[in-house]
């Protein structure tokens, strides 16, 4: 028994893919027209405008009206948005995605306590200062993650929290991102899960 194919657009996604790569295309350049691809990459013109329908949905490229089609900077919080629609109308899933949202942050905390160099301490607080509402909130997990390494916690929380976003204003008060800072250089495992009380 033969294994079934795929859709042949998801094929032509990976050589799309491989396409911009290959021409290390930029955001703001522009793509060749359907016909155009479909001659270069052997496929029907119908697999190449349902490949640029599932890009432009996930914001890899826009369609200018009487211009053709360009590539986009990458937001990878697109799709989540489009998605929160859906996935977001209990109000319980709501307020799991803020609980295990806390959990990955509390747990970043936990690794990087008493751990944080005197010059990174410093930058923390540049950051704490230099920024204000949800984007010091995102300031400060982004370099926290980043300063601690740990790749496969960051991409969880950076997806949890794109969801969480959108339903959550999720910031504190200038005193709690201190209260990080001072926590990190000082403080025990009971002071972060006081941190979140």
């Amino acid at each position: 028994m033969t294994k079934p194919q795929g859709k042949v657009y998801e094929g032509v996604l990976y050589q799309l893919k491989a396409y911009i790569e290959e021409n290390q295309l930029s955001p703001g350049d522009k793509l060749p027209s359907e016909r155009e691809l479909s001659e270069q990459l052997g496929v029907g013109r119908s697999s190449i405008r349902e490949a640029f329908r599932a890009m432009e949905l996930l914001g890899l490229i826009e369609t200018r009206r009487g211009e053709g089609t360009y590539m986009r900077s990458y937001r990878p919080y697109h799709m989540v948005e489009l998605l929160s629609n859906f996935l977001l109308t209990e109000k319980r899933t709501k307020e799991e995605l803020l609980t295990a949202m806390q959990m990955i942050e509390k747990e970043v905390l936990t690794i990087l306590q008493h751990k944080l160099t005197s010059e990174q301490l410093h930058r923390l607080k540049d950051i704490i200062e230099g920024h204000v509402g949800k984007e010091r909130h995102h300031h400060v997990f982004d370099y926290l993650f980043s300063t601690c390494g740990q790749e496969l916690l960051f991409s969880m929380w950076q997806f949890i929290a794109g969801f969480t976003n959108t339903v959550h204003h999720v910031h504190y008060d200038k005193s709690w991102y201190d209260a990080v800072a001072e926590t990190l250089q000082k403080g025990n495992t009971m002071d972060i899960i006081q941190l979140y009380r």
